[in-house]
């Protein structure tokens, strides 16, 4: 079977499905630009809050449009694949918002996980989240690794 997905109506019809079998849903979200150890961590933390792990990536033009260019370093697809390849990772969606308050609402979740560079009142979703009655959590490591801060060092070594 498939986990990653471009195509929100078709991931909603089985998540859904999983719904119906009395299984708890976390969304997780971000631009994975080079997968890092804090990545990993954050997803794991996630994972722990339900059963079911949906992490929606953002597209090529949304990743370069919150991180500026060059970004990103790695294209959506390959991004997508990493992250679906991690044994806890149900599901991925590529998606191009630069929020996730739509696949909040389409997915209807039971849980939101944010990384700990956020505050829960800090979320940018926080809102979307609290009004269909998805808790909203921070998970992972404190914020001591960043693609950002890799593809500064390295440029930096040159």
């Amino acid at each position: 079977m498939n986990k990653i997905f471009k195509d929100l109506e078709e991931l909603i019809k089985i998540i859904e499905k999983e719904k119906n079998r009395g299984k708890e849903i976390v969304l997780a979200n971000g631009c994975f630009d080079i997968i890092h150890v804090g990545h990993v961590r954050y997803l794991a933390g996630a994972k722990s809050y339900g059963d079911i792990l949906v992490v929606a990536i953002n597209d090529d033009k949304s990743t370069r449009k919150l991180k500026g260019p060059p970004r990103p370093i790695m294209p959506e697809e390959e991004r997508a694949e990493i992250i679906a390849s991690i044994r806890f990772v149900d599901y991925v969606l590529i998606f191009s918002d630069e929020t996730v308050d739509s696949i909040l609402l389409a997915l209807k979740p039971h849980v939101h996980a944010k990384g700990t560079d956020y505050s829960v009142e800090s979320v940018p979703e926080y809102d979307t989240a609290r009004s269909i009655g998805c808790k909203t959590i921070i998970v992972g490591d404190p914020k001591e690794h960043s693609s950002s801060e890799i593809i500064d060092r390295y440029f930096k070594r040159e």
